[in-house]
């Protein structure tokens, strides 16, 4: 597991005017909590933390995070962006505990889809139904993705969570709910052509004959 450092300095004024003004300094506003100590409000530079946002490591690995010099272990439980401008608003951290075990989502990588039967034969779909998973496990032995090797994906194979491969200590709390969680991830099935029409044409109604006049 890599370590992800990222550098914070500790604030004392919250409030909405507050943030806004961090905000207009190039400063995201934050908040750090959980374990044994209180929420600690912290502010971070914009454009590193920016950066950093890019890579997939940022939501699901563990960070350093550096407040004031001191080191706490967290991961991002939250992010607040812009709706339309390239700008983090506010970030919520979660503190890590050693020795408990944690949730999170960490992404899916699929290897040698290409490769793979299904992925060589014509007219056939593979779709990923899942992009990431959510897992529990100690802190230490929080992988950054799980890898999903499609080397052998048959053409009308289904892969679901249970027939991933989990790094040592990692689970799926999803599997301990019962048959029924145990969801597809990968599905690889013929192409089938869109029906032009859904049902065949319904027969021409013909229109009722003009009841005859009675003779007089």
């Amino acid at each position: 597991m890599s370590e992800h450092i990222l550098k914070a300095t500790s604030r004392n004024v919250a409030g909405k005017g507050a943030s806004r003004r961090l905000r207009r300094a190039a400063a995201i506003p934050a908040i750090v909590y959980g374990g044994n100590a209180a929420p600690q409000p912290i502010q971070l530079e914009h454009e590193k933390v920016w950066l950093a946002s890019q890579n997939e490591w940022f939501y699901s690995s563990i960070l350093n995070l550096d407040i004031d010099g001191k080191v706490e272990q967290v991961l991002l439980r939250d992010m607040q962006r812009h709706p339309f401008k390239q700008l983090i608003l506010h970030l919520d951290f979660q503190r890590v505990d050693a020795t408990h075990a944690l949730r999170a989502k960490v992404p899916l990588h699929f290897l040698n889809q290409e490769k793979s039967p299904a992925g060589k034969t014509s007219g056939v779909v593979i779709t990923h139904e899942l992009n990431e998973v959510e897992i529990s496990c100690l802190p230490k032995d929080l992988p950054e993705a799980i890898e999903v090797d499609l080397a052998d994906l048959a053409v009308g194979q289904v892969v679901h969570l249970s027939d991933l491969k989990l790094p040592p200590g990692v689970e799926l709390p999803a599997l301990k709910q019962g048959k029924e969680h145990d969801v597809a991830v990968v599905i690889a099935k013929h192409a089938r052509a869109e029906e032009v029409e859904s049902a065949a044409p319904a027969a021409a109604e013909v229109p009722a004959t003009k009841a005859k006049k009675d003779d007089k």
